[in-house]
């Protein structure tokens, strides 16, 4: 016969005060681990800062050789592009070191003043072309209860409540 296994649930420990006095000093080590952390993460932001700093300086002159090289490898695969995409068979070239691609990009549509633009879709009957987007103005739904009570799919939730913790702080150090 098979052991049936137990799964044991674990119970979380909440330590609840046990006085008015008691949760004022919980709230008081409530703000001072969210100062703690504050400071922490301020020093880890300028320990990130000083490393991000000392390798983009190191990594400045390793680009602009990058681009240098690019440019070049770029206008001399211009120039042999007939043989090295077997006349135009291909869209690649190949190396001994590596590939050159050449690749099309899919075409995109680029909008300046999109406001006449629309305006002038309209105008010429290309209405077609204009996204006319509907959706629920739940500012009104909340001003006018009463008016969608009893809509399928549409509820209104009120009451719903927060509890939070504001340790008062100093903002002295």
């Amino acid at each position: 016969m098979v052991a049936k296994k137990t799964r044991i649930k674990q119970v979380a420990l909440v330590a609840v005060p046990q006085s008015k006095e008691d949760c004022a000093a919980d709230i008081n080590e409530i703000g001072r681990l969210y100062r703690e952390i504050a400071v922490q993460t301020a020093a880890m932001n300028d320990e990130i800062a000083e490393v991000t700093d000392r390798y983009t300086s190191a990594f400045t002159p390793l680009q602009d050789k990058i681009k240098l090289l690019q440019s070049g490898v770029q206008s001399w695969c211009e120039a042999y592009r007939d043989e090295l995409t077997n006349g135009g068979k291909s869209k690649s070239g190949q190396f001994v070191t590596g590939t050159v691609q050449w690749r099309q990009k899919p075409p995109s549509v680029v909008v300046r003043g999109v406001d006449a633009v629309i305006e002038a879709l309209n105008r010429l009957g290309l209405g077609r072309f204009v996204r006319v987007k509907e959706e629920l103005n739940k500012e009104a739904i909340l001003n006018e209860p009463e008016a969608v009570k009893g809509v399928a799919g549409l509820s209104i939730k009120s009451g719903v409540e927060d509890f939070v913790i504001q340790p008062f702080e100093n903002d002295q150090p």
